[in-house]
């Protein structure tokens, strides 16, 4: 007679994944001793996260050159962490663990296309997993001070939330509205953290148009995310955006003020 050890829950794969996920992660800096300063690091990028902490516009004019324009607020940990003197080996370990975050959305994203509850299923999973961080590029950002990783963190999971209604084949779509809203304000917030994620975030209403039984429904899952997009970018870039309106005429690149100050005469000519 063979005994058969059952897979683990979904809780406990989850779980388990993002232990192992996180050893992974932060054997990278403790390996190296520290993590890397590019000239991005030593340009702009403390500097972002200091404006972040407090804001500096009334005294520095072009500090970081044009980059200190760049949405500040994620390179605030960067900033503390420098600011502490705290060791580069520990320091990396700090940043690398806010990386955990595009885990469980990845494993969402496995689940629904390997939803088999075995070890082979759960196998897979984990590798497709593993693969999503074996990209050169994003294996890069565990050896830097680069935050594209972090700001792709609320795209990838819009994406696994846009997805879920299909997983196991079940009616969710009674539930969809409230996951295109959620998916659609992290679409908004990616795009607020960096504005080079919004090619991708277009691309969304796509996904948000499959779910639902009718035609009707499938045009009011368009019409939320989309709200909802809008809703999440105007909420986090919001502050930053009237920083740089207040200052500079412009709320998100101060040099192409003129565009907004010909809109600006155009709406006081108007009778």
């Amino acid at each position: 007679m063979r005994l058969r050890l059952a897979a683990p829950s979904e809780r406990a794969e989850l779980v388990a994944l993002l232990l192992v996920a996180w050893l992974a992660f932060i054997s990278i800096p403790l390996s190296l001793g520290g993590i890397g300063l590019s000239w991005d690091a030593l340009n702009h990028q403390v500097y972002l996260g200091w404006i972040a902490d407090k804001p500096r516009f009334d005294r520095d004019f072009l500090a970081a050159s044009y980059q200190s324009f760049e949405y500040p607020y994620l390179f605030w940990p960067l900033y503390k962490l420098y600011a502490s003197g705290i060791s580069g080996k520990w320091a990396g370990v700090i940043l690398v663990s806010i990386n955990l975050l595009a885990v469980p959305p990845l494993w969402l994203l496995a689940r629904n296309f390997v939803p088999q509850r075995s070890w082979h299923g759960l196998a897979n999973r984990w590798l497709a997993v593993a693969l999503a961080f074996l990209a050169s590029v994003v294996l890069s950002m565990f050896d830097s001070t680069a935050n594209d990783l972090l700001a792709a963190i609320p795209l990838v999971w819009a994406v696994a939330l846009a997805l879920e209604p299909w997983r196991e084949r079940r009616a969710a779509w009674l539930t969809t509205p409230r996951l295109v809203v959620l998916s659609g304000f992290l679409t908004g917030a990616s795009v607020a953290l960096k504005l080079s994620n919004g090619p991708l975030a277009i691309l969304m209403p796509f996904l948000w148009v499959l779910p639902g039984p009718t035609a009707a429904r499938r045009a009011a899952n368009v019409g939320l995310g989309s709200f909802a997009t809008l809703a999440g970018f105007g909420i986090l870039y919001g502050y930053w955006g009237w920083e740089l309106w207040t200052h500079y005429g412009n709320p998100i690149y101060p040099f192409y003020g003129d565009w907004l100050e010909s809109l600006r005469a155009w709406t006081r000519w108007q009778p």
